[in-house]
């Protein structure tokens, strides 16, 4: 099975076809992050309720369903602790999730403790799969708590010049790699392997919201 994360950012009452497209793709995801509002927003959106529902239904883990990420941002730490575990706690509630994608997570070893609080917090709500988005690669004590750790997000003309990345002594652990501004003639799944991610994705979007777009392999057809 791919090891393709998704993190797409728009409303499915926009962009139908796209998450149709995700729907179709999904036995064959490692992960699909949902966003309703940078959060699970103020309330149940119907709209993504009724995308998770069929994202369940279709392939994917053992338990019959692609692995549904709740998108957090913990702010680098500095985001309460009781707001983060709220919003896994809606997600779980409202949209069936059964996973966790924190985003801006700190890399330090000094941040260590409160993320830890926050893993042991989305364990207890059910998360089967802990995704932290650092973005470069963390402190090591980070391996203990994660399934993946994302060590890099940005654009491709900067993930160009990323060499290999490995922790020795470390197993168990999987690296993923987001990026944008990838040309459809790339094959990213190699790149990222090269560079010792399994857990990728590659988008062609630039500017402030890439995540607005679809990897190359996903796009709808006209």
């Amino acid at each position: 099975m791919s090891q393709l994360l998704v993190p797409y950012y728009e409303h499915p009452t926009v962009r139908p076809a796209e998450w149709a497209a995700i729907v179709a793709a999904a036995p064959r995801l490692y992960a699909v992050v949902l966003n309703p509002a940078s959060g699970p927003g103020e309330a149940p959106d119907p709209a993504f309720a009724e995308v998770a529902a069929q994202l369940r239904a279709v392939g994917g883990t053992p338990s019959g369903g692609v692995r549904l990420l709740g998108y957090t941002d913990t702010d680098y730490g500095r985001r309460p602790y009781a707001d983060v575990v709220e919003d896994l706690t809606h997600y779980r509630d409202w949209y069936g999730t059964d996973g966790a994608f924190l985003d801006q997570v700190a890399a330090d070893q000094k941040e260590f403790r409160h993320y830890q609080r926050i893993a042991t917090a989305a364990w207890g709500t059910g998360c089967a799969t802990l995704v932290l988005n650092h973005g470069t690669t963390p402190h090591s004590s980070y391996a203990r708590i994660a399934d993946v750790l994302v060590t890099f997000e940005g654009p491709w003309t900067t993930y160009r010049q990323l060499p290999p990345q490995s922790w020795r002594g470390t197993t168990g652990i999987r690296f993923g790699h987001l990026v944008h501004g990838v040309p459809p003639d790339v094959d990213f799944e190699a790149e990222a392997r090269a560079r010792g991610a399994s857990v990728h994705c590659a988008v062609p979007g630039v500017g402030d919201h890439p995540w607005g777009t679809l990897p190359h392999t996903l796009e709808p057809v006209q």
